[in-house]
């Protein structure tokens, strides 16, 4: 095929929107609970909460839809489906996020998860540039070499949306392989909240309401009508008009029944500290408890603090409840303190976790699925050191074992088709 202008300017467009459609699907494929929570927001901003027990397989399929459309657009398969889907998906979220930045009911879109946040308005538009490229791509599909047989397409496709679905699977049961979050291991917490000197903050503008003939309307602090009686007084509110700076970490606290606010005396505590998370404790699997409970005894007997962190209200049936599922004792039980569950949530994507402080530092995270077993004092095992994941050896080896399977994809069809040729 002879590369003309147009051939080549189709085949840089549906490379670009391939990328990004890859880079969309993997992001949310390592983080599917991240995903499962952002959807979950949705539903409750638009009233379909009744969505919310599916959110999970809603957040994994959508994971692999768009890195299948990424993958087959990347390398010019099923050309004309990829770019229909691509277009019916773009026109779905493009009126959906001008609703999100005009209505702001979500702060964040979450399109790339926690990998990279952009603002609502940035989410519309480039949806919109997404949308030209997926048209583009479509008017002009016949421009793009095909490099794939019929066969080798479809297969490329089954692996594609194949691979994403257990590379969820695999993350939601043993944690992200690659953790965005501002809670990551080797994280100082205490450094992670604090406001530099001389930092930009929030500015807000007050709006003043008054009512005048059964009608409101609202004012500036310039504009109201202070001196005519015949407006009445009904509100004020403050509207936020430039964000400020924002620390990475600005929402952990940790409220104790008895002792208040224990927050930095923990996070300033010298030594190891655990912290059970379990953000809603009526929905935490329990099937760990024995494993728990261990970490707990070798805890206290090696002086170590050790804390379940939960928003679930620490006086209410599910949290009675809990306790006897747990084999909680009044007199030998660990403390429970109150955390607001985004938080939660945000530190360790399981329900139980575990996590490991030293010295206020992240040492490690682990998965209810992978609750470990601790023998030696901390000071003198590896697990009492900073185990610092490499991400991009993680991401390496997952794109190595998926071009492994679409090498062996492309083998096969090739052995098919020499048996296939040899036969006629």
């Amino acid at each position: 095929m002879k590369y003309t202008v147009k051939s080549k300017i189709v085949v840089i467009a549906r490379i670009l929107l391939g990328l990004v459609f890859v880079f969309s699907g993997y992001v949310k494929a390592v983080d599917p609970l991240g995903s499962t929570y952002k959807i979950q927001d949705y539903m409750a901003a638009m009233g379909l909460d009744f969505f919310a027990p599916i959110a999970l397989v809603i957040g994994i399929g959508l994971a692999a839809f768009e890195f299948l459309i990424g993958v087959c657009l990347v390398l010019g398969t099923n050309l004309k489906s990829t770019s229909i889907l691509a277009i019916i998906m773009m026109c779905f979220m493009t009126p959906l996020t001008l609703w999100i930045a005009i209505a702001d009911p979500v702060t964040d879109c979450g399109c790339f998860g926690d990998a990279l946040v952009i603002s609502n308005w940035q989410t519309f538009w480039k949806n919109i540039v997404l949308l030209a490229l997926a048209i583009l791509v479509y008017k002009w599909k016949e421009y793009s070499p095909k490099l794939f047989s019929d066969r080798t397409e479809w297969l490329i496709a089954i692996c594609a949306g194949s691979f994403s679905i257990l590379l969820s699977i695999y993350c939601y049961f043993n944690l992200p392989i690659i953790d965005f979050r501002p809670y990551k291991n080797g994280t100082d917490i205490i450094k992670a909240m604090e406001v530099p000197e001389g930092a930009e903050e929030d500015e807000f503008e007050t709006i003043l309401v008054y009512e005048k003939d059964g009608e409101q309307k609202e004012f500036s602090l310039d504009n109201y009508p202070k001196d005519d009686n015949t407006w009445t007084f009904v509100d004020s509110k403050h509207k936020l008009i430039k964000k400020g700076f924002e620390p990475p970490i600005h929402d952990f606290t940790m409220e104790h029944p008895d002792d208040g606010d224990i927050t930095e005396e923990v996070l300033n505590k010298k030594g190891y500290t655990f912290l059970m998370v379990c953000y809603r404790v009526e929905k935490a699997l329990t099937d760990k408890r024995k494993e728990i409970n261990n970490i707990y005894q070798y805890a206290q007997q090696n002086g170590y603090d050790f804390y379940c962190m939960t928003a679930t209200g620490l006086e209410t049936d599910e949290m009675k409840e809990f306790k006897t599922e747990m084999g909680y004792s009044a007199e030998g039980g660990y403390p429970i303190v109150n955390t607001d569950e985004i938080t939660l949530k945000t530190i360790v994507r399981s329900n139980p976790g575990l996590v490991l402080l030293k010295d206020g530092v992240v040492v490690n995270k682990w998965s209810n699925k992978n609750m470990p077993k601790f023998e030696k004092p901390l000071d003198q095992s590896e697990m009492g050191k900073v185990q610092e994941p490499n991400e991009w050896g993680m991401v390496t080896m997952s794109v190595i074992g998926f071009l492994a399977v679409l090498a062996i994809v492309f083998a096969i069809d090739w052995i098919i088709s020499r048996i296939s040729g040899k036969k006629k």
